[in-house]
């Protein structure tokens, strides 16, 4: 089974030559095995003068540390930011990632982070309806807007069924609200048209960092196997999984004691207790209406999806990425 990481370098960004944070985590995991400069610089596909000027502007005492390089290279390009027209490979490049289902903010704050280009998400809205008002579709590729949950009025005991030791979210701790940590996570099902098929996705709170694989059918076995197969990389940061009161989730205890993690359900009709995984399988449904037959979905083609997903920068996240995230947070537990 696949497990989706996005690559290095933002592929579709071909202007942008200066390297990224997970550049930079890969230069310290590298230099740590004792490569030389010209062994690094072949790995990451950058000259020696790169890696050479990147090793000798940051290694002090304590070494090389991504953290130090990050920041002095971010103060540089902040610097150097500066107001600019829309040109033509500029449009072209908002056009390829709003075509992507980028939102406007992203694609803004991607580009005022990685590229010092600062256009405002209003000039690319305004792009957006000039393009319509000239016969274009490009607002059609615009994501959708948020969804409100509402509780409804309900017994809260009641539920699609009754899960044997389940541990209700009100036992959960504090912390994993406020997502101050690493390692708490969500899981739900998208199920494809007369329920032939599915996706199990699983988010990490802290980060967004989302994975996925598809699945036949929606049985518990099925589920569970998939779930801690999709986990297991990630074991050191799994403490919780929130789920909801599906039967496909009735063997949670299988999950706790492969992943050492605590699992809470939340409570029935209260899809907001779990709104940052609603949210996600809400993108999915940009990909997969509900008219899809998932048994005719490949894994390659979910996996493909999963990468985008991870790899679109985040307004909460000050225009990081989930991979982004996760990769700080993996070179953190391994240093």
């Amino acid at each position: 089974m696949l497990i989706a990481f996005s690559p290095a370098r933002d592929a579709t960004m071909k202007t942008y030559n200066q390297l990224t944070y997970e550049q930079r985590c890969q230069i310290y995991a590298l230099k740590k095995t004792g490569l030389s400069q010209n062994k690094i610089a072949k790995q990451l596909s950058v000259s020696h003068s790169t890696i050479s000027r990147e090793l000798s502007r940051n290694t002090g005492k304590r070494g090389y540390r991504i953290q130090q390089a990050q920041i002095s290279s971010d103060k540089r390009r902040l610097a150097a930011c500066k107001a600019i027209k829309m040109t033509t490979s500029l449009i072209e490049l908002i056009d390829s990632r709003i075509k992507e289902k980028w939102s406007p903010e992203q694609i803004s704050g991607r580009l005022r982070e990685q590229q010092s280009i600062n256009i405002s998400h209003e000039t690319i809205y305004q792009h957006v309806w000039s393009d319509k008002k000239s016969g274009g579709n490009l607002f059609k590729k615009l994501r959708r807007k948020g969804k409100i949950y509402q509780t409804r009025n309900k017994d809260k005991q009641a539920g699609r069924g009754f899960i044997k030791n389940r541990i209700s979210i009100d036992e959960r701790p504090q912390v994993v609200d406020d997502k101050s940590r690493m390692g708490d996570w969500e899981i739900d099902l998208v199920i494809g048209k007369g329920h032939s098929g599915a996706l199990v996705t699983i988010v990490e709170r802290k980060t967004s960092f989302t994975v996925s694989t598809r699945v036949d059918d929606k049985s518990a076995k099925t589920v569970t196997a998939a779930t801690i197969a999709l986990l297991k990389p990630f074991e050191d940061s799994v403490i919780t999984i929130t789920a909801d009161n599906g039967k496909e989730f009735a063997y949670h205890e299988e999950m706790t004691e492969s992943l050492k993690c605590d699992v809470y359900f939340a409570d029935p009709y209260c899809s907001w207790q779990r709104g940052l995984n609603e949210n996600t399988n809400g993108l999915l449904r940009q990909y997969w209406p509900k008219s899809t037959d998932f048994k005719k979905v490949s894994q390659s083609e979910v996996q493909d999806v999963i990468v985008k997903l991870n790899d679109r920068p985040r307004k909460k996240k000050n225009y990081k990425t989930p991979a982004k995230l996760m990769a700080e947070h993996r070179v953190a537990i391994a240093a």
